[in-house]
This record gives structure tokens, C-alpha cells and sequence, in this order.
């Protein structure tokens, strides 16, 4: 008894190691760089990711998949959650330009999380599909060589179809997938190689797909067998970070996100999908004053906040309207709120341009991905969004930064669609959600006297304003100006931006 008495605290120390995401002191939130390239992640965190103060980098998954000859050279977005081996090859890159990729991002100061796919492999509908690295599966008798992998490393064939089921939901085939027995110690060995192998190269953590259809029990066991990360670049003893795709949006399904906080972090679906409500106008603005766990939102530690991820801008994953870059005024809005309200771990996702939901990453006539192009604004080319390249968004980024550590102040609302806060002393923000109506207020904005860049409209620049700027009064109150017909419905300060 006092043996386990004393094993209890060094595992809830572990499992809250894993809810840390290592981030650089003075840095926040995790950009999801979908399907880009190893090779323009590194020149990325380097050229801007770094100097703007993101704190990270989520990948698509690395490992090696089905290449679809049906479809090629376009090849679809989820060609890449269809897992063939472990080993590291995709279209974006080998496993030497990986591994450069990571060295060169933690130089700067921005962690790598990779998307790592071990509740299944890929399924039996794609006949004779080959691997992108040239390895052959069997899918249809259930054996990968590759890993290896044969049919007793598999729960028997059957489909999920019965989220009031958790068994259903854990031991079934997600979408035809073949679905991995966790439970095996042969399979975890394996799992935990994989992610020992990218451990090794310098990630800092991995969000976990499909984590809501495999036990807690054996993601736990897996977590715990991974080694530290590598004191190249972390403390020694430091644990990887976990985040686990957890879709718990309605809470009436047999499978809870609350089973998945103990030993990492969750992905806080209901926040994008309550959010995205919020600023669509169906659900007034001024009830975000108790934004968190008072909206039935996980608590903050165990969060990772985000609008949209790849699954639902494409109408996956549920949640209902999620607001996305096609509707660019509303979704920078949300996205402005999420960096200035302290809850969660905050991500946001960098798209590229699509009207059909299959569609693969912009490419060549030959399949290859085209390289992230720089304009001369900083947006991005070649059919990339880049939303992390937004001003409204980069400049949150900052703010975020600025405010770390202080809380909410200075609540002000209209009883409908127009809010504003103060966070402590150090920054403000106000939000006009209200169709046709301006925003004209004197208010309370807690910051000492002077003027200051709204980083909004603009940014400060060589000591001027390049949008509008804010006088704040010695007694700390401010005019505050957001007129319905701007291309923004917010407006931010802080004081960094003051002049």
C-alpha cells in the first residue's frame, strides 16, 4: 500500500507534464500548417513564425500512407490518415528533411507537434493502392509488412455505428480504417517506437487522431512508455506533450472527453462550434462575459481552444456552422476573441484555398505540393490561405503575448451584440458583432495614459499608426470607435502599441 501511495503522485506529475506544450517563455499558440511542406515549415518559423511570437507548429502527419492512383496527381486531404508503416516519408517530405525542419524551427523558438495516426491503418476499399514510400499493405487481409502488422494485431471487422456504444466506438472500423488492438502489448510496442523515432528528432508533443476510439487505458499505457524529449533542445526529464482528438460536443454519446484529461490535453471541440454560434449572431455576444467552463467548456488546463481545424471547415467532425476563412470579417473576429480571452491552449489553422471538400493541397501536374509563395504584403500564394499571415491574426498573437498572466477587467456589454474587456493593465479589446449599428462608446479601458495602434485596423510601425489609434485619458477611459461599415469588427490595443 504505501508503494502505491507513493506511485500515485509521481504519476499525476507525469500526467501533467503532458498537458505542457514547452512553449518558449513569451510565446503562445500552435499554428497548424496543413499539408505544407517540411522544407517551407523550417524557412517559415524562421522568416516569421519566430519573430511574430507563435510558440508552434502542428503537422500534418508524417508517416508514410496510401498514394491513390485513382486520383492522382491531386490527391486528397485525407489520403494522409490513411497509415501504411512508420516510417517517415510523405509528400511533405523525407524523414533527413524532417528532422531539418525541427532542428531549425526549435533554434528559433517554435515547437513541432506532429499529427500522429495509431488508432488504425489503412482500409481495404482502395484495392491495390500502394504507399507513398513504395511499401505494399494488403488491407483487405488485414497485414501492413512494412510496420509489421497482421490480422490478430486487429480488432474484428465491424463499423462504427453506435456512438451510445463506447465498445462500438473503440472496436470498430472509423470509415472502413482497420482498426488497431491497443491493448496488445506487440501493438504498443510498436506505437511507441513511432513515436519514440520522432521524439528523437526534437518534436515537443503530438495531437492524436482519433484518440476518442481507442481505451484511455491504452493511450495512457502508450504515453507513459514514450521516452522523454530530447535534451537537445528540452530540460532533461521533460515529458511530450499530448493532445487527443476527443469530437464531445454534445455530451450525450457514450464516449466522454472527460475520460481523455487525465493524462493530456483535448481538443475542445464545443469551443469553435459555441463560438462560431456566438458571432454568427445566434446566440448574442454579451453571454461570453462567463466564456469557459460556465458554457460547459472543459477546464482551461485541459483545453486546446481553436475556431476550426481541417476536419470541420470541410463539414466533418460536427458542431454545426463553423466560421472559416470564406467568411473572413466574422471568422477574424472569433479568432481576435480566442487570442484576447484567457482559456486553453490556443491553436489556428493556416489553410489553403478550396471548393471541393476532397481536395488535396495545391500542386503540380506531377502530384508534388507547390511551395508556399511570400507576397509582397506577406500573405501567401500559390493557393495558400496563410490566415496566420492575417495582421488581425498575428497582431492577437502578439497581444496575447503581452497579456499573458493578467485577467479580465472592465467587462462592458449592450445587452446584445457589442462587447468590450480589459485585460489588467496591459491590453483592450471591443467587438462589434452588431449588423448596422456602430460602435461609439467612452469606456474603462485600464491602461495608463497616452495613445496607442489599434492592431486590428493596423500596427504600430516606426512610431506612427498604420490603422487607427486609441487616446486613452489620464483616468484611463477611451473613446472607442467601430463603425458597421469597416472591413473589422473589432478593435485591440496594448502596451506594446503604444506610441
Amino acid at each position: 500500500m504505501r508503494a502505491l501511495l507513493l506511485l500515485l503522485p509521481a504519476l499525476a506529475a507525469v500526467a501533467v507534464a503532458q498537458k505542457n506544450p514547452h512553449w518558449v517563455g513569451g510565446r503562445n499558440t500552435i499554428v497548424h500548417l496543413f499539408e505544407w511542406k517540411f522544407s517551407d515549415i523550417a524557412a517559415e518559423c524562421e522568416r516569421f513564425l519566430g519573430p511574430m511570437g507563435y510558440a508552434g507548429v502542428q503537422t500534418s502527419p508524417v508517416n508514410e500512407y496510401l498514394s491513390l492512383p485513382y486520383n492522382n496527381p491531386s490527391h486528397p486531404w485525407w489520403e494522409r490518415y490513411q497509415p501504411v508503416s512508420y516510417n517517415i516519408i510523405s509528400r511533405s517530405g523525407n524523414e533527413d528533411q524532417f528532422a531539418d525542419m525541427v532542428r531549425r524551427c526549435n533554434n528559433v523558438g517554435v515547437r513541432i507537434y506532429v499529427d500522429v495516426t495509431f488508432n488504425d491503418m489503412c482500409a481495404a476499399a482502395f484495392g491495390n493502392a500502394v504507399g507513398i514510400g513504395g511499401d505494399v499493405p494488403d488491407p483487405s487481409n488485414k497485414r501492413y509488412p512494412a510496420v509489421p502488422y497482421g490480422p490478430d494485431n486487429f480488432h474484428s471487422t465491424c463499423p462504427v455505428n453506435n456512438y451510445q456504444n463506447g465498445d462500438n466506438v473503440r472496436q470498430c472500423e472509423l470509415d472502413g480504417l482497420r482498426d488497431l488492438d491497443q491493448s496488445q502489448p506487440y501493438v504498443r510496442q510498436k506505437i511507441v517506437e513511432h513515436l519514440n523515432r520522432l521524439v528523437s528528432h526534437g518534436v515537443a508533443g503530438f495531437r492524436v487522431d482519433a484518440a476518442k476510439h481507442m481505451y484511455p487505458s491504452d493511450l495512457q499505457a502508450i504515453y507513459g512508455a514514450v521516452n522523454d524529449l530530447s535534451t537537445e533542445f528540452f530540460p532533461s526529464g521533460t515529458r511530450p506533450f499530448f493532445y487527443q482528438e476527443v469530437i464531445d460536443i454534445t455530451g450525450t454519446e457514450a464516449v466522454k472527453s472527460s475520460e481523455y484529461t487525465g493524462f493530456g490535453v483535448v481538443t475542445e471541440f464545443k469551443y469553435g462550434a459555441k463560438l462560431s454560434d456566438a458571432f454568427l449572431g445566434n446566440n448574442p455576444i454579451h453571454w461570453l462575459k462567463n466564456w469557459g467552463t460556465g458554457w460547459g467548456l472543459l477546464p482551461s488546463d485541459s483545453a486546446l481552444a481553436f475556431i476550426d481545424n481541417h476536419d470541420n471547415q470541410r463539414n466533418n467532425g460536427g458542431g454545426g456552422d463553423i466560421l472559416t476563412y470564406k467568411r473572413a470579417k466574422l471568422y477574424k473576429m472569433a479568432i481576435s476573441f480566442m487570442l484576447a480571452w484567457p482559456y486553453g491552449i490556443t491553436r489556428v489553422m493556416s489553410s489553403y484555398y478550396f471548393d471541393n471538400n476532397n481536395a488535396g493541397p495545391p500542386s503540380d501536374g506531377n502530384g508534388n505540393i507547390l511551395d508556399v509563395s511570400i507576397n509582397s504584403d506577406n500573405t501567401c500564394g500559390n493557393g495558400w490561405v496563410c490566415e496566420h499571415r492575417w495582421s488581425q491574426i498575428y497582431n492577437m498573437v502578439g497581444f496575447r503575448n503581452t497579456v499573458e498572466g493578467t485577467s479580465v477587467t472592465n467587462w462592458w456589454d449592450n445587452g446584445n451584440q457589442q462587447i468590450a474587456f480589459g485585460r489588467g493593465n496591459a491590453g483592450f479589446v471591443a467587438f462589434n458583432d452588431q449588423y448596422n449599428t456602430d460602435f461609439k462608446q467612452t469606456l474603462q479601458t485600464g491602461l495608463p495614459q497616452g495613445d496607442y495602434c489599434d492592431l486590428i485596423s493596423g500596427s504600430k510601425s516606426n512610431g506612427r499608426c498604420t490603422g487607427k489609434s486609441v487616446t486613452v485619458n489620464g483616468d484611463g477611459s477611451a473613446y472607442i470607435e467601430i463603425l458597421s461599415s469597416e472591413n473589422d469588427g473589432a478593435l485591440a490595443i496594448s502596451r506594446d502599441s503604444k506610441l
